[in-house]
């Protein structure tokens, strides 16, 4: 319930029926708020129902993903809408940090289910499962994908959800089989921005009953400008400004149909990006003095150096061997005759550090070596000359940092936030809907730091 303006203390100046009227009206009220106190076993038993609506009775998320949109891009270039979700909404001060490793599917899943990668399964973008031998490179069959991703929650709890292109959206999953014409799948980099963002429009034309409750939309030009020239490209500019272009299409439309000030607005990327070029290699080869590395060892360079080493039958103890591998790796590595071998730090998977949630899955090979920013890692020397751009290092480089604005009627005018994992968003969309999340990572309190209490909205112009 909204706060009513403060009125006189005292009774001076009322007739004796005002008087009555205003003593029953106010006991009306306790009587309707003791009930309703009484009827509420959580915060998550009731919807929360937005008390400035020009239009909706309901609240409605729109989840918007910017793949590869850098926290810093915003200062690139004139950017007035999205200048405007900030001034008016809740702002990651210093960027949105990601989860470990900094890519594009295991990141989209925990903005999407609150768990970080060992838990919900989709440890990089393609893996082979050590256990199995079975390879993931964007599978849909739905035993790769654990944990309840947002539009599940929102099914299983009598909502509506719709996504266009989130990465994992278009999995089979429990209830969640996105109804026809709601959802566009497979990917399609050839879709057109305008097109997806109108389609997503258009939703807000269906009948109050029917417009999604949650709704995702993924857009890629600036990770894919990003991998192709580099973050400080002048074209990386272009992408910048056209996704301000595209905030611009969402809240014009908002605005045409009248629902900008109830629709919860969220802007955010996945990971951030950062230059690699050959003069930064680290090749395996070069370790041969120490330790010899078959290639078919390696089930991913870099930014991640995965590997399973196989040791063949007759080796029973290859935990002991492993060991003993990650020790010879890294003496070769600090030896300073392994050019750039400072910049990669190789560990057993559990001796990980524990800042990455990076340990406690089956899928996530043995042996993790952390390459330094902007490095890459190779078998061995060619004379390709490669320079581009790149994302998946350690969380902790600022370089992988995205961005995170809230606007609507939960989120605080102009505020400012420390930056926060991405592990928190499930919870917070949850509780703005009024649903019961699922088991994750993230905490409940911290919602509190995004999101005004329910009853108390912001005024959005």
């Amino acid at each position: 319930m909204a706060k009513s303006k403060p009125g006189r203390s005292g009774f001076s100046g009322y007739t004796l029926s005002k008087l009555s009227l205003n003593v029953i009206f106010l006991i009306v009220l306790v009587v309707a708020i003791t009930v309703h106190g009484s009827d509420s076993s959580s915060s998550y038993t009731r919807r929360p129902q937005p008390s400035n609506s020009k239009k909706l009775t309901k609240p409605v998320v729109l989840l918007i993903s910017s793949d590869g949109f850098r926290f810093g891009y915003q200062f690139k270039t004139e950017t007035p809408n999205i200048d405007l979700l900030i001034s008016r909404g809740t702002e990651a001060q210093t960027g949105l940090i990601p989860v470990f490793p900094t890519m594009t599917f295991p990141n989209h899943n925990s903005i999407a289910t609150g768990l970080y990668p060992a838990y919900h399964g989709i440890i990089m973008n393609k893996f082979t499962d050590p256990v199995t031998g079975e390879l993931f490179n964007r599978n849909l069959d739905p035993k790769w994908w654990l944990g309840e991703p947002l539009w599940v929650t929102a099914v299983n709890q009598g909502l509506k959800a719709a996504t266009f292109f989130w990465p994992g959206a278009d999995v089979h999953k429990g209830s969640w089989n996105c109804p026809k014409g709601f959802c566009k799948a497979p990917y399609n980099v050839s879709i057109p921005l305008e097109e997806r963002v109108d389609t997503i429009l258009n939703y807000f034309d269906l009948p109050q009953s029917e417009i999604p409750d949650f709704m995702g939309l993924y857009l890629d030009v600036t990770d894919i400008q990003g991998h192709k020239y580099g973050p400080d490209d002048p074209r990386v500019t272009q992408a910048v400004a056209k996704i301000d272009e595209m905030m611009g299409r969402v809240i014009k439309g908002l605005k045409k149909r009248k629902v900008f000030s109830d629709v919860h607005v969220i802007l955010l990327g996945d990971h951030g990006m950062v230059t690699n070029c050959d003069k930064k290699v680290i090749y395996i080869d070069d370790l041969a003095d120490w330790i010899k590395i078959p290639a078919d060892w390696i089930q991913g360079y870099s930014p991640v150096l995965a590997m399973n080493p196989r040791w063949g039958k007759d080796v029973k103890n290859p935990a002991e061997k492993n060991a003993e591998l990650v020790a010879k790796m890294n003496e070769a590595l600090s030896s300073g005759k392994v050019e750039n071998g400072e910049f990669l730090q190789v560990y057993l998977k559990e001796k990980l550090p524990e800042r990455l949630h990076y340990s406690e899955s089956s899928r996530i090979p043995p042996i993790i070596g952390m390459v330094g920013e902007g490095l890459l890692v190779r078998q061995n020397r060619t004379n390709a000359q490669e320079c581009y751009g790149d994302h998946g290092y350690d969380n902790m480089f600022f370089s992988m940092r995205s961005i995170f604005i809230g606007h609507g009627p939960r989120f605080r005018k102009g505020k400012k936030v420390p930056s926060f994992e991405n592990v928190q968003i499930y919870n917070a969309v949850a509780e703005i809907l009024g649903l019961q999340p699922a088991p994750n990572n993230g905490s409940s309190l911290f919602t509190r730091s995004l999101l005004l209490p329910i009853g108390e909205t912001a005024q959005v112009e």
